[in-house]
């Protein structure tokens, strides 16, 4: 299976059955993100343990990009540190940014979003996730938006 196969099916499987979504009670933190440029709207809660993210969770609606890198993420970054987290996003802003940036298998399924590099105008759409996380680890309760 090559990597287009790959970003095809972890996208589409991912979409249809987006994995962490729904309502986190009693939540430590929360970001709502916005992309106004194709309507995408997500909220993520998390719950920290220390410094710690213990459990997250998104909620929203937005294109099929945008729900699989939402998905993909909350399974990525659960159990991680802030430390972790941050490392991760920076890859995964280079993977979906920079051309010479390469989808490290130590990514996992994550790698697949090396695929959204090919429709730029699509970047944003799964980079909103990431930034919206990265806005309800520093502030607890923020609104992001791509724009």
């Amino acid at each position: 299976m090559d990597l287009k196969d790959l970003y095809r099916d972890v996208i589409l499987d991912h979409n249809k059955h987006p994995r962490n979504f729904g309502v986190l009670e009693g939540s430590d933190a929360h970001a709502d993100g916005h992309n106004p440029l194709c309507g995408d709207r997500l909220t993520v809660s998390l719950r920290l343990t220390g410094d710690r993210i213990s459990d997250i969770r998104f909620e929203g609606k937005g294109c099929a990009i945008s729900t699989a890198s939402a998905s993909l993420m909350t399974e990525a970054v659960k159990g991680k540190d802030r430390a972790a987290v941050q490392a991760l996003f920076e890859r995964v802003h280079a993977l979906l940014t920079d051309d010479a940036a390469t989808a490290d298998p130590a990514l996992g399924k994550l790698a697949a979003l090396s695929g959204v590099r090919e429709f730029p105008a699509r970047v944003k759409c799964a980079s909103l996730c990431w930034h919206t996380l990265n806005a309800a680890l520093e502030s607890g309760d923020a609104t992001v938006s791509t724009e």
